[in-house]
């Protein structure tokens, strides 16, 4: 499992190691973001844009950020009824990290990240955010990637 880190959460990770592989359909893009000085995990699946959003993330459940991200997406895609597999494998123990590779989808994300903040505000701060709403609202609002397509249909289409 690739994991394709913005320069923002690199720094935080600090990983060890950095993979140099060329972009694939199933990889996934990750960003921290900062709401009401809190960090906010954004996950996007390349492909299809399916997302995962997770409010005030603490340093220490990035420590072993494989198996966080891998948690994060396998209980996001069970609660949407999908199989863990559908995205692609998701095998903590074996999550690569590596540098963006597609303008399209940092694009894309950071859409989501302007809606998440704003959708943030109105609901009065991350601590009053309805996450599991938020999720959905991402996962249900149509992205124009050659037509527009909303990214839990494309998930259930693979």
């Amino acid at each position: 499992m690739i994991v394709r880190c913005t320069a923002r959460l690199l720094k935080l990770l600090a990983p060890g190691e950095i993979t140099d592989v060329p972009p694939a359909p199933d990889d996934w893009y990750a960003n921290v973001i900062w709401i009401d000085r809190r960090k906010c995990l954004l996950v996007v699946h390349a492909d299809t844009l399916f997302s995962v959003f997770v409010a005030d993330v603490r340093k220490p459940q990035l420590s072993k950020f494989g198996y966080y991200v891998a948690g994060s997406i396998a209980t996001t895609l069970a609660d949407e009824g999908l199989a863990s597999n559908c995205l692609g494998p998701l095998d903590p123990a074996h999550v690569r990290v590596a540098r963006t590779a597609s303008r399209s989808v940092l694009g894309f994300m950071n859409d989501m990240a302007s809606m998440s903040a704003h959708i943030a505000a109105q609901a009065g701060g991350v601590t009053h955010l309805d996450v599991e709403e938020l999720n959905a609202f991402l996962r249900r609002t149509p992205f124009d990637r050659d037509g527009f397509l909303r990214p839990i249909d494309a998930a259930r289409q693979r």
